[in-house]
């Protein structure tokens, strides 16, 4: 087992340990695809082209993909252009910047693929301060640096735009001072550069520009254009899920000709945003608040393997979660459905089987395999249980709780008479298959993620909520306990207020 040049192991998100070469002496040796997607805007695409014209990354390199997401009049492409230009224009099958950007990687020759808006005007070395990190590692998903400018059209001419980024100047073409940053920089600062991870670390990923190697971008699958808005950050946390390294290239800076729509309509892009990417994003604030539903991406997979279980230990196990957890359940049998024919059921043969189907046949959260599935690659966490147990509605959240406490990537539970429960981080579990070439990988998780241990999964006696009758002095306590409780909660009340 080894690691390839181009897959070393990051820790987490610590992509610091990485020595990307540094501009001036080194010799690139991968191509690069930048694609633009773009709908009408042809003078500021213009001046977009012109800035990529000037770009210091070797022209035999770098290719550029404008993608016309059916504008009307059609976009053209300028004079004043990169060597290497081609303009696409999408079919009328589906619209939006998802749609567009994935016919431009279709459409993309490069080992990596760098996004970039229609309307941003790249610095010099825009393209090369990104492709130094991807010279370090192919798992990277680096974000370059923007500022955003009010636009007036006519204010420069291509030839202006070229002159200024080819000398080094296009810092000099805006007043920083009258420019206003992403919200992702305040994100980058409060995390040591991305450093310190968080689960939700992708959302920095979003907007252009950014960039990944090709084929990184195609096993996350690229972006779902039945998203309309919001899809860069479904893919970004779909390129966590992947195992990605997320960088912040802060040298990589451009201009963006005007401001962002949802800074100008953030509590309406936000309300029209988030069921959308709620339902694919399990990590989402939202999700924590909701009440227990089917999701169309689940926090957590559950395999659990019940072929030597009652319907009574399944149900023990099973009905708890489905109460309190997000979650999607797998019963694993070890064979096909239970027979149904006379001589069976007369026999006893696949009893209890045959009630375990039946209880949960209509719940859409549970489903029933012979065989236990293959990790979902988008779902972040997948708890393997080598036998029902009793658990608590809350038994699972406890557990999820205990591996984000440790920033663990694996999580063991001790059973009785069993081996322990496992908890994987998908994420981790990814990044490890991509760069080993084996197996090992609990081994490699615990190295790159770290692994920890988790006791008490299993429930003891069940907490009754119930209070039996007793003599007058318990009575009396449990009064007591009750009217204290209801005179601190009026006492928080006051401080509050």
């Amino acid at each position: 087992m080894s690691d390839s040049p181009k897959r070393p192991r990051i820790v987490r998100n610590d992509y610091k340990a990485l020595h990307p070469p540094t501009s001036g002496d080194w010799t690139p040796s991968l191509a690069v695809s930048v694609v633009v997607p773009a709908y009408g805007g042809q003078d500021e695409l213009d001046l977009a082209l012109a800035a990529l014209a000037a770009q210091s990354y070797p022209a035999g390199l770098m290719e550029v993909v404008v993608v016309d997401d059916n504008s009307r009049p059609p976009l053209r492409l300028p004079e004043l252009r990169p060597e290497h230009t081609r303009l696409v224009v999408t079919t009328s099958e589906s619209w939006g910047s998802a749609h567009a950007v994935n016919t431009g990687v279709n459409h993309a020759d490069g080992q990596v693929v760098l996004r970039l808006d229609a309307d941003m005007l790249a610095f010099r070395d825009h393209v090369e301060a990104q492709m130094r990190w991807h010279h370090a590692a192919d798992y990277l998903a680096v974000l370059g640096h923007k500022r955003f400018v009010a636009w007036e059209p006519g204010r420069f001419t291509p030839e202006q735009v070229h002159e200024k980024v080819l000398a080094g100047e296009a810092d000099a073409l805006f007043a920083v001072e009258d420019s206003k940053p992403h919200w992702i920089e305040n994100v980058i600062a409060d995390t040591g550069g991305l450093v310190q991870h968080h689960p939700g670390i992708f959302r920095v990923f979003v907007g252009a520009t950014n960039s990944v190697h090709r084929d990184f971008f195609k096993t996350a699958g690229g972006l779902d254009t039945d998203l309309r808005l919001g899809s860069d950050t479904e893919f970004a946390y779909r390129l966590a899920q992947a195992g990605a390294v997320f960088v912040p290239e802060t040298t990589s800076s451009a201009w963006h000709l005007g401001m962002p729509q949802m800074l100008q309509k953030w509590d309406e892009g936000r309300h029209q945003r988030v069921p959308y990417i709620a339902q694919r994003v399990p990590l989402h604030g939202m999700r924590r608040t909701a009440p227990p539903r089917a999701w169309r991406v689940p926090l957590v997979d559950i395999v659990i393997d019940v072929k030597d279980a009652t319907a009574a230990d399944v149900d023990a196990c099973v009905a708890p979660v489905l109460a309190g957890q997000d979650a999607r359940i797998t019963l694993v049998t070890g064979q096909g459905p239970a027979p149904q024919d006379r001589a069976s059921i007369l026999a006893g043969d696949g009893a209890q089987l045959r009630l375990v189907e039946e209880a949960y046949d209509c719940e859409p959260r549970v489903r029933i395999a012979a065989e236990a599935p293959a990790p979902d690659p988008v779902v972040p966490y997948r708890l393997v249980l080598p036998k029902p147990v009793p658990l608590r509605p809350n038994s699972v959240a406890k557990l999820i709780a205990s591996i984000e406490r440790s920033d663990a990537g694996l999580l063991l539970a001790p059973l009785p008479d069993a081996p322990p429960a496992r908890l994987e981080r998908t994420a981790a579990f990814a990044r490890a298959r991509h760069i080993t070439d084996g197996g090992g990988l609990d081994q490699v998780v615990a190295g790159i993620w770290g692994a920890a241990q988790y006791t008490g999964l299993a429930a003891r006696e069940p907490e009754s909520t119930v209070y039996e009758p007793g003599p007058p002095d318990a009575a009396r306590r449990f009064a007591r306990r009750f009217f204290d409780a209801r005179q601190r909660a009026r006492l928080r009340a006051l401080l509050r207020r």
